[in-house]
């Protein structure tokens, strides 16, 4: 029998997009498909919350991180290490609720390099 190597997952969170009815998802929502990259940007200044991380798709907002968990992202966007976060459309639903229909998947970017991954 093989035997396989364990390895950590490299899943940090996954949320429902928040605030897409707000944002600009409708100009693009036919091109948001499963596994499409989006990007988390820090949102200085935001009125509503100081640690707001809105989630582009190209240079579209098309939502939010949900403030309960974007305390993380919004630290370490502010210190410059966004580079180490990978961010996926992970589910796709069109026929509900337009908070519910966008779920993002974050993880962490794998850097090794000369390993067996």
């Amino acid at each position: 029998m093989n035997s396989v190597k364990y390895q950590p997952s490299r899943h940090i969170m996954d949320f429902h997009l928040a605030g897409f009815a707000y944002c600009d998802g409708l100009d693009v929502i036919e091109e948001l498909k499963l596994g499409q990259n989006v990007q988390l940007v820090r949102e200085e200044g935001n009125p509503h919350d100081p640690d707001a991380v809105a989630v582009f798709y190209q240079n579209t907002k098309i939502g939010y991180v949900p403030a309960q968990y974007n305390s993380l992202f919004s630290t370490l966007l502010y210190y410059g290490h966004g580079a180490i976060l990978e961010s996926r459309i992970q589910m796709v639903n069109l026929e509900t609720h337009p908070e519910r229909q966008f779920r993002v998947v974050v993880k962490v970017s794998d850097a090794r390099v000369g390993e067996s991954k």
